[in-house]
Parts: structure tokens; C-alpha cells; sequence
């Protein structure tokens, strides 16, 4: 969901790119898009139906369990009673743990194209060798002559 508007899902056509977090960000970007994220005044719950009617508070715990690998109910045991200020601190360590290698990984790949070009023609060419089989059999239903 969006950084900016919990009712809202993450989307590269919004105008805002604080409204979500990029596969390219880097750990300052990720972290700062993170400390921006709007929040509410409340203190996180303790328990999940506390996330009712709170669209901010409720992504940013479920961003927190998927990074995490935990469930919200995990995430509000361990976080809830707390402000948003520590609970974003500690969004923003798992966030670039997380993440961070991946922008990493992005900015390498896109600074060789020459290796992304070569990826993808190896994976063409073994598409093709699945796929001949079929198309051989598809061109015998259809009667088209193989050539």
C-alpha cells in the first residue's frame, strides 16, 4: 500500500515518489521514504483489530511482517503500545536489510546492459527448446508443413 495513502496500493503512476519504495532506492532513499511514510497520532495496537479504520498504521505493519516474514499479530505483540517513532526506526533497519542489496543489485545490472542483453538471449534460446516440441505438435494439429 502507499507510503503516502494506506487505502491507496503502491504505484509508479502516482505523482509522489515518496508513495512507495523503489527496487532501485538505496538505503538513504528507502530509509527517508520510510521516517515520511504518514502515519496517525495513535500508538500502534496490540492486537490486529486495532488496525480497523487505521489504513496508514495497518500497512505499514503489514510491510513490517512481509520484510520480516512474521504475521501482523507477531509484529503488534512485539511493537504494540509503541509510537510510530520507534516503530519506524525499526521498519527503516529491517527495510534496508531487506531491501537494500536489491537497489544495490538494480544499479549494477542497469550499468551492464551488455550482460542484460546476453541474460535474456540465453533465456530466449532455452524458451525455444521447451517450446519446439509443442509448436511442433501444434503445426501437425494445425497441418502446417514444419520447415
Amino acid at each position: 500500500m502507499s507510503l503516502r495513502d494506506g487505502a491507496k496500493k503502491m504505484s509508479k503512476s502516482d505523482a509522489s515518489d515518496y508513495s512507495r519504495i523503489n527496487l532501485t532506492d538505496d538505503a538513504d532513499t528507502i530509509a527517508q521514504k520510510i521516517r515520511k511514510a504518514k502515519t496517525d497520532p495513535d500508538p500502534l495496537p496490540h492486537e490486529e483489530k486495532g488496525l480497523e479504520n487505521r489504513p496508514e498504521a495497518d500497512n505499514l505493519v503489514g510491510i513490517f511482517a512481509a520484510l520480516a516474514n512474521r504475521t501482523r499479530a507477531e509484529v503488534l505483540q512485539e511493537f504494540g503500545g509503541a509510537q510510530f517513532s520507534s516503530f519506524k526506526a525499526a521498519l527503516v533497519d529491517l527495510a534496508v536489510a531487506r531491501l537494500g542489496p536489491i537497489g544495490a543489485d538494480m544499479k549494477r545490472l542497469v550499468q551492464d546492459p551488455a550482460h542484460i542483453d546476453a541474460l535474456l538471449a540465453d533465456g530466449a534460446e532455452r524458451a525455444r527448446v521447451i517450446a519446439a516440441e509443442t509448436m511442433n505438435a501444434v503445426k501437425d494439429i494445425v497441418g502446417f508443413v514444419r520447415g
